[in-house]
């Protein structure tokens, strides 16, 4: 059975430093279409560029959809605080997670956000759920984690979070200090969406 199994190569699981640049990636996402199908939606390619280029945007990242403390704290504490983090002048919050934007749409329904209607939108109003499907994304941040003998989880993102200003990564927020493979514990104590926001305030006020 061990031969089965597959490590994270090291450069996958070492986190980007603040100051270095996004990875560049597309992400596979569904927008909506005029259709009187039950699922009115098709493929669009959406870019890092698309989402970070000349815009100020905090991105939180955690293991996956439809789990404990992501669905009962993590995403709701952004949801809840989203209207504050565009107050303190950041574009738009998005959540990722390794999982298709089929499971990311459903969860968002599951979590009792609001659904944007309008056609060719790209998921909902306020907080934004960003489908990693393959993993690039995380690979690329440095942060991609197995729970494989633990979980059964497979590859997943590590629970960070991130404020990203014109595709730099300007302050980052890695739970635990540092990626664990197979960790037992799911620490969550400074991705939350309180200590952006803080940290945001205060980075402003230092600025004027």
């Amino acid at each position: 059975m061990s031969d089965l199994t597959t490590a994270i190569p090291e450069k996958f699981c070492t986190p980007i430093k603040e100051g270095e640049t996004v990875p560049s990636v597309t992400f596979k996402t569904r927008v909506r279409i005029a259709s009187d199908d039950e699922n009115p939606f098709d493929w669009k390619d959406v870019t890092s560029e698309d989402i970070f280029k000349g815009k100020k945007v905090v991105l939180f990242a955690l293991p996956g959809a439809f789990t404990p403390t992501c669905s009962t704290t993590h995403l709701p504490g952004y949801e809840a605080a989203y209207s504050d983090f565009k107050e303190a002048g950041v574009n738009e919050v998005y959540c990722l997670s390794v999982n298709d934007a089929f499971v990311m749409r459903q969860w968002g329904l599951k979590q009792g956000l609001e659904e944007d209607m309008t056609l060719g939108a790209n998921g909902f109003t306020k907080v934004k759920l960003l489908p990693d499907g393959a993993a690039l994304f995380t690979r690329g941040m440095g942060m991609s984690c197995m729970w494989d003998s633990e979980r059964g989880f497979g590859e997943r993102s590590w629970r960070y979070s991130a404020l990203i200003d014109d595709m730099k990564v300007t302050k980052l927020f890695v739970e635990g200090g540092g990626i664990t493979q197979n960790s037992g514990p799911d620490p969550f104590e400074v991705s939350d969406a309180g200590t952006m926001l803080q940290f945001i305030k205060s980075s402003s006020a230092d600025d004027n």
